[in-house]
């Protein structure tokens, strides 16, 4: 009889732990939203129309299906692993080469329950790597879309990706998504900050005409931005401030403000931690009292140890797929994510 007792319990235990799990995989009250510079997606077919050499079977990195497919799966992982519960609703991405890419992510088995809805835009940039947005057409109802152009009037040549801007609805809520992909510091940090410079002003014009008709709006900034959140072009000409105290509605907060000044970051370059993929809101969606909000200290970097590459001294970074040749990682950034409630 006591053993018939205890047996009656367990079932019981079992059916309570069931029933949370059912519970928190339909409990539809927190929104994740995640950011990826997913370095390099490229298929593996010949576009005479960009630069793309360096991503084909003939190339010294003997890019081929499997190693695409591979890329494919390991990337899907990653942004499973972020919320395996529900996935992300919102996933911001750049490096992308085309449309087919970001589909034949979306489309994999881990994360085809989400049914991924993909915008996307070949954007001016020969080395073919755009930004992109997916979201889970179920929680966000797309309204609208637009590519935002960043040029250097002082030089018609100049081209850079652009800014993907989406319009949608979550929970009865307009929310301003935009995507980036600033130019990157390959010229160095100081010769090319002017470029990011004039990527945060255009960024900045279009959140200044988003203040100029919503007086609370829902605002969620997202990207590889090639600076810091304490550098010029975030902090002064995009305005983003520290996420270390109440803002005003009208603001932006850079939620990843508090780890950057840890010393932590999201990207590694020559052993030295960056914190170049920033997550930036709104104030009203940290002060709002009603409705879908974040908090001040939810920016976080999402890291796991099969997505990192430990050298020969023990130092970590991310296990990258490329140097100069094929390395067979997942990418050389690690992503970040919030989330909103």
């Amino acid at each position: 009889m006591k053993i018939r007792f205890l047996s009656w319990i367990a079932i019981g235990v079992l059916l309570v732990a069931l029933s949370s799990c059912f519970s928190s995989r339909n409990n539809k009250s927190v929104y994740t939203v995640a950011f990826y510079n997913v370095e390099n997606l490229f298929d593996t077919i010949d576009d005479p129309n960009k630069i793309d050499e360096d991503f084909l079977p003939s190339s010294e990195k003997e890019w081929n299906s499997a190693k695409y497919s591979k890329k494919i799966d390991d990337l899907a992982r990653v942004i499973y692993s972020i919320d395996s519960i529900k996935l992300p609703v919102l996933v911001g991405l750049c490096e992308i080469e085309n449309n087919l890419v970001v589909s034949d992510l979306a489309h994999t088995k881990r994360l085809k329950p989400a049914n991924y809805q993909v915008i996307w835009n070949e954007g001016p940039d020969m080395r073919s790597i755009d930004c992109a947005l997916m979201f889970d057409s179920s929680r966000f109802k797309l309204v609208d879309s637009e590519f935002l152009k960043v040029e250097n009037p002082d030089d018609p040549n100049f081209k850079t990706r652009e800014i993907v801007y989406v319009r949608g609805m979550m929970k009865d809520e307009i929310f301003h998504v935009f995507v980036n992909h600033w130019p990157s510091r390959r010229e160095g940090a100081e010769v090319s900050a002017s470029k990011r410079a004039l990527a945060a002003q255009v960024l900045r014009d279009r959140v200044n005409r988003i203040l100029e008709t919503e007086a609370e709006p829902n605002i969620i900034i997202m990207g590889d931005l090639n600076d810091a959140p304490g550098d010029s072009s975030v902090a002064q000409v995009l305005g983003a401030v520290p996420n270390n105290k109440t803002p005003e509605a009208t603001q932006l907060v850079n939620l990843m403000y508090d780890e950057y000044d840890r010393n932590e970051g999201s990207y590694s370059y020559r052993g030295s931690w960056d914190m170049i993929d920033n997550l930036i809101v709104s104030g009203h969606l940290l002060t709002k009292s009603t409705g879908v909000k974040t908090s001040l200290d939810d920016g976080h970097v999402f890291r796991m140890p099969f997505m990192e590459f430990v050298n020969n001294n023990g130092e970590v970074s991310p296990n990258r797929t490329y140097g100069r040749s094929y390395f067979g990682g997942i990418s050389d950034h690690f992503p970040v994510y919030f989330k909103l409630k």
